[in-house]
């Protein structure tokens, strides 16, 4: 599952004077087993609801999105998200959308307001990106695709078994060297199955999984597109689970992450230092975002390392920086460690192109 579509549609929504309500839950359930986020819905809406004049359009419709998502949450909502994001506005054409999802939401939050909130959407969906998995050995292979903590496809690709007994009269060298042309064979097999993969998904991250006599196969057969996705080669058993598979691989993309979050500061940073690619700081990345021009924006993923003027909060500025990023297709990354946007404020982005010799 992706959020790709759903940032999408709720970026290009508008809803004139309506308010329209974000809604973010944390579905795991409490030690007995129970949803801990009914108490939390009811009291925010409640509250919520008193910010317009009785029988106002704007109120009228906010009414209409509490019924809706209380009897959504009552019967759609399945006791093993979790996480749960809805989005409603029913004065405009009855706007409503509604996700859950396999990876946890940090926190209950409702933001009611002039625009769907994309910020919680956008840091999920960057968290948890889509990745493949290859567990080989060299006989067989399973190829996993996961986004959003879920399996999103699997296959299979089996070679020709071989066994001793089958040596007859051969020598020991022309055994093997019948094993390894079908173990080679295999793994080509593997890679042309992955490679198609990942440039029909846009993957842009691959973990293999194998032993130490498939994985110098496999370094030797891979094309150089398909190498430059390879974050990692681990040892993992060919019979193991898919559950064992996500939380190994997971984690090593995650330290991959945090490794590229360093080479990719600096490689902004620095080209905005050098007059190239490159825009750093609030002012120079919104001009940029209005221009166009940026390939992907680069927030902290600590909120209040993000400076604003007039002491503007740091996730407002993030929010606006958003939705602007959304509406010129812009990718966004969030930095784990706020040390490497800190001299900048926060924020900073790798850019298109440029304006007549300057970022903006």
């Amino acid at each position: 599952m992706q959020l790709d579509g759903l940032i999408e549609r709720l970026s290009a929504f508008r809803s004139g004077t309506l308010p329209v309500i974000s809604l973010y839950l944390d579905g795991r359930p409490d030690q007995h087993g129970r949803e801990r986020y009914g108490v939390f819905v009811r009291k925010e809406l409640a509250a919520r609801a008193r910010a317009w004049a009785d029988r106002s359009p704007e109120r009228d419709s906010f009414h209409r999105d509490v019924d809706r998502i209380l009897t959504w949450l009552h019967e759609a909502a399945r006791p093993s998200a979790q996480g749960i994001a809805i989005f409603a506005c029913a004065g405009a054409a009855d706007f409503f959308e509604a996700v859950q999802l396999e990876v946890p939401i940090d926190q209950h939050q409702i933001f009611v307001g002039a625009t769907p909130r994309l910020l919680p959407l956008a840091r999920l969906s960057d968290r948890y990106q889509r990745y493949a998995a290859v567990v080989l050995d060299t006989q067989s292979a399973r190829i996993f695709v996961f986004g959003l903590g879920e399996l999103e496809a699997t296959g299979e690709i089996t070679g020709e078994k071989t066994r001793r007994t089958d040596m007859g009269g051969w020598s020991q060298a022309r055994y093997q060297r019948h094993v390894d042309n079908f173990a080679l064979h295999h793994v080509k097999e593997v890679v042309d199955a992955l490679d198609d993969i990942v440039r029909a998904e846009s993957i842009r991250r691959v973990v293999f999984a194998g032993d130490e006599v498939v994985v110098p196969l496999v370094r030797e057969q891979l094309p150089k597109a398909l190498a430059d996705t390879v974050v990692d080669f681990i040892r993992l058993d060919v019979s193991a689970g898919e559950r064992e598979v996500f939380e190994r691989t997971l984690e090593v993309v995650r330290q991959a992450d945090a490794r590229d979050d360093t080479d990719e500061v600096a490689r902004v940073l620095g080209a905005q230092r050098s007059g190239g690619l490159g825009a750093a700081g609030l002012e120079e990345t919104s001009a940029s975002l209005v221009n166009g021009q940026v390939r992907e924006l680069l927030l902290s993923a600590d909120e209040n390392a993000i400076a604003g003027a007039n002491g503007q909060a740091g996730a407002e500025i993030a929010e606006a920086l958003v939705h602007q990023a959304c509406a010129t297709s812009a990718r966004v990354r969030f930095i784990a460690d706020p040390s490497l946007l800190a001299p900048v404020g926060g924020v900073a982005a790798l850019l298109r192109f440029r304006i007549g010799g300057i970022a903006a």
